[in-house]
């Protein structure tokens, strides 16, 4: 592995910005609050590859005044580096984002520097470290600032200051004229543990999948696990790795899902445009994704496949569970039962605005889509009309008009996105044009704002050019 190789890359990522460095005149002057507190001109909440891109994109359009803030330790934003238990990335290695099509910034240019020429084409996916180094890399070259271990509390918008009221652990308190949440895929929500199991069995009997799990502890045991997405197999097979006797892997449907409705959507007019068609195409869109369902990666499914106290259960949907001591009795809704030691809930997250700490005091305000489409009847899902109801920039909207006009300048790029813009926020694969489509409305929105200021400017301008 080669540092010299990154510094060499480091500095043609400067070189390349400095050539592409029109208009390169600052625009938005500085602002404080009526007690002089400095306000930034964005916030963005979450670190991981979708703020840390965010951030960078809005740097290139010299909005400078910014800062980035996470609740975990420097470089340790996102699962990457914690709950995440595959070995490598979901996502194909060709697909783009982060790099705002600077090739020298591609995770490509970034492994051939410390492997060599033609390393790239002997890869297969890229290890989920190696994401993690990327991302760590990325920041540092391009010098986002970023504050670490900061939890940011219920946001509240001051009228008289035109800025948000962001607190911070510690009592400190932050303002910005724009907040951008990037806080990940169960970032408009929560995850999620059926009642079945969070009211059924004693907490030390069952894990999610998001848990900081001691699997040294399960070595010989025997676990069943409730799900059969991605992240369900990743837990089973690390069972199974640290010595796990057997894993059961249980789910409601009557096979594994084989096709990968996310891999049909990787092309321009889905990425791109899904954001301008009527609702109610979009709804059909992202029923039908949802219908088809996900399924585990072909070398995760392999992996699991593996170790031969691995079960898979399918049309198994849990109807009871019950704990008699150490042991917890599972009986599905056709009879059949499983005696184990301890359960992994694999069931992924809920939408639900009301869950999010950071928008406690905002949340009553902000639309959905249950209050702006009625789906066709006996097409309802709950979770997806819990959505948010964004605007054409990942902006919130107004749940009564007029009520909260604010929420126009707080920004959701996350996985609640979906309905409303598509794969935008929480995904790599909608990155390159989820990231221009939130930049292109934030700076727009600050430019309408301050057009007074701009026109001002305008009359006082007196270079002469000879």
């Amino acid at each position: 592995m080669s540092v010299e190789g990154l510094e060499q890359l480091a500095e043609r990522v400067r070189r390349d910005l400095e050539f592409l460095g029109y208009p390169a005149r600052p625009w938005l002057a500085a602002r404080k609050t009526r007690r002089g507190a400095p306000v930034l001109d964005v916030l963005i909440v979450g670190a991981g590859q979708g703020g840390l891109a965010t951030a960078f994109a809005l740097m290139r359009e010299r909005v400078t005044n910014l800062l980035v803030v996470d609740e975990n330790p420097i470089d340790r934003a996102g699962p990457w580096l914690s709950f995440a238990r595959m070995r490598t990335l979901r996502t194909p290695k060709h697909v783009t984002g982060p790099d705002l099509g600077l090739p020298s910034l591609t995770p490509r240019s970034w492994y051939e520097a410390q492997h060599g020429e033609g390393s790239w084409a002997k890869l297969g996916l890229i290890p989920k470290d190696g994401w993690a180094a990327y991302l760590a890399w990325y920041r540092q070259t391009l010098g986002i600032p970023v504050r670490p271990d900061t939890r940011v509390g219920a946001l509240r918008f001051s009228v008289e200051d035109a800025a948000w009221e962001v607190p911070c652990a510690g009592a400190e308190t932050l303002y910005a004229r724009r907040v951008i949440l990037s806080t990940g895929i169960d970032g408009s929500g929560q995850w999620d543990v059926p009642a079945l199991i969070r009211d059924g069995l004693p907490r030390r009997l069952w894990s999610h999948t998001r848990d900081d799990i001691d699997f040294a502890a399960l070595a010989g045991k025997r676990v069943a696990v409730l799900g059969a997405g991605a992240s369900a197999f990743d837990n089973a097979s690390t069972a199974l790795d640290h010595g796990a006797r057997e894993v059961c892997l249980c789910f409601r449907r009557p096979e594994l899902v084989k096709v990968n409705a996310y891999r049909w959507a990787e092309f321009v007019g889905f990425l791109k445009h899904f954001g301008e068609l009527p609702d109610a195409d979009k709804w059909r869109f992202v029923v039908q994704i949802q219908e088809m369902g996900q399924l585990p990666p072909a070398d995760t499914y392999a992996r699991a496949q593996r170790h031969p106290g691995f079960k898979l259960h399918p049309g198994c949907a849990w109807k009871a569970v019950d704990a008699h001591g150490d042991t917890v009795t599972i009986t599905s809704g056709s009879g059949e039962r499983h005696q184990v030691d301890h359960v992994i809930v694999g069931t992924g997250f809920v939408t639900d605005l009301a869950r999010r700490p950071e928008l406690g005091a905002v949340e009553a305000d902000i639309a959905r889509w249950a209050d702006r489409y009625r789906p066709p009847d006996g097409d309802r899902f709950p979770d997806l009309l819990r959505h948010p109801y964004l605007g054409p920039s990942f902006e919130f909207t107004e749940r009564e008009p007029g009520r909260a006009p604010h929420l126009r300048t707080l920004y959701n790029f996350t996985f609640g996105g979906l309905l409303s813009l598509g794969f935008g926020g929480a995904s790599i694969s909608g990155m390159k044009y989820g990231v221009q489509r939130l930049v292109g409305g934030v700076t727009g929105s600050l430019f309408v704002e301050d057009r007074e200021e701009h026109l001002e400017s305008l009359r006082r301008f007196a270079e002469v050019e000879f």
